[in-house]
């Protein structure tokens, strides 16, 4: 169905109902999205009606908010020019988002996408390479190293200048709840010290308030930056963003009691809101790679609900929906602002050609929704928390027993030891 023969929605009415919290009270409930069809392509391949349809589903399902990528090559194909068609299209989304009540949080310099790193041709030629992601420049694969943005002048004095651009585009939209200043981009380059990070977020915030000083500021913080100590942490993201966000996934913390550990959520939470002074956390990231048990979608035995794709685990469907459910509870239980989870759709199978589905196989099928439009299970986890008032604040800290350098100098050795004594006390009861 297009979305234009939806019946809209009147413009915020999802936040302003009165027999809901207020907005700055909900806990609030979003979905990353790239759409099933395109994947990373999106922008380039951009299709109106496809869009408005995914978002009139994504409202349907009890969604308040959407978090969009801003792929950095598309959207400043030179350092000193904007694609204005991008922002056309940026600022069409940011309508039909709009008319079906979502608010939208758009990403800055994507950048760090799901396995590899897409940079533009005229970033690229520096020494920061992480053997681990793959850089993929004009859809090609390449070879050359990327320039430190925090560090080279000209990458920063762009980057704040497209910021800047992009926040005068959607200057004042009733959509817009929040720009995030990037998607985990340590894996691209982190800042070699300190004074370096907090320059690029002061110059990269104050580029977007000067051109919309109601705009809303956040970075895309995630779980490796606290594991490894790296820069810009929360410490320093708390000195220029209203509010600080996470991203985690125990099937990717070796201290966590395997896959579908919820612990491992709100103990990041509390980690950030710590490292950040008391700082708001949204948890902007968090789900499963799934596999569907039977071909009619019946669910596995709790032996069966983990399973194998060579080396790659993917959890049974109806596993990581009750994983789901448990980890949105102990989110909103923590005080936490609220949870966006990864991702809206598997990506169809013709996706899968190019960077970075290619070779990341598990990250095909972290969709609430399946290639061929059908709902996971998933998704009846998350209307029971659509609409609820937020529990509150990230204040409860006894359990940490070291200051925040001694952690930030060894990360490795604190972050198990804190996780276990997390548990200790969640045990002991109500944080």
């Amino acid at each position: 169905m297009s979305w234009r023969t939806i019946e809209p929605v009147p413009a915020g009415a999802m936040l302003t109902d009165p027999s809901l919290p207020a907005r700055s009270e909900r806990f609030r409930l979003g979905v990353n999205y790239w759409p099933s069809r395109t994947a990373m392509g999106w922008w380039q391949d951009f299709d109106e009606a496809e869009t408005g349809g995914d978002l009139a589903r994504i409202a349907h399902a009890g969604f308040d908010a959407v978090r969009l990528f801003l792929t950095w090559e598309d959207f400043q194909p030179a350092p000193d020019r904007v694609d204005t068609q991008m922002l056309d299209r940026l600022v069409a989304v940011a309508d039909m988002a709009e008319q079906v009540g979502l608010a939208i949080m758009p990403t800055l310099f994507t950048g760090h996408m799901s396995g590899v790193n897409l940079i533009p041709a005229w970033a690229l030629g520096g020494s920061h390479r992480d053997p681990r992601f793959r850089i993929v420049s004009r859809g090609q694969v390449v070879t050359s190293g990327l320039r430190n943005w925090y560090s080279d002048p000209e990458i920063a004095r762009a980057q704040a200048w497209f910021a800047g651009e992009a926040a005068a585009a959607l200057q004042g939209h009733r959509s817009l709840w929040a720009w995030d200043l990037g998607n985990e981009s340590s894996n691209c380059v982190p800042s070699p010290d300190p004074v370096s990070g907090r320059d690029w977020l002061r110059r990269t915030s104050e580029a977007i308030r000067t051109a919309d000083p109601a705009a809303l500021v956040t970075i895309g913080l995630h779980m490796e930056d606290l594991e490894e100590g790296r820069l810009p942490g929360p410490a320093d993201a708390a000195r220029d963003c209203d509010f600080l966000t996470m991203h985690g996934y125990p099937i990717y913390a070796r201290w966590a009691d395997g896959p579908t550990d919820e612990q491992v959520l709100p103990f990041l939470a509390h980690l950030t809101s710590w490292l950040g002074e008391g700082a708001d956390v949204l948890f902007a990231e968090f789900g499963l790679p799934t596999f569907r048990a039977s071909a009619s979608g019946a669910r596995a035995s709790a032996a069966d609900a983990v399973g194998r794709e060579g080396a790659v685990v993917l959890v049974e469907e109806g596993a990581a929906a009750a994983y789901i459910e448990r980890a949105l509870s102990a989110l909103h239980s923590a005080g936490c602002l609220g949870a966006m989870l990864w991702c809206f759709a598997d990506y169809v199978t013709a996706a899968w050609a190019a960077p970075p589905l290619d070779e990341a196989i598990h990250e095909r099928s972290f969709g609430l929704w399946r290639a061929d439009g059908s709902a996971k299970p998933s998704l009846a986890a998350v209307e029971a928390f659509a609409g609820v008032a937020r529990r509150g604040r990230l204040r409860d800290h006894d359990w940490i027993d070291i200051d925040a350098d001694e952690l930030t100098a060894h990360p490795a050795r604190h972050i198990p030891r804190l996780y276990r004594r997390f548990r200790e006390r969640s045990a002991a009861g109500p944080m």
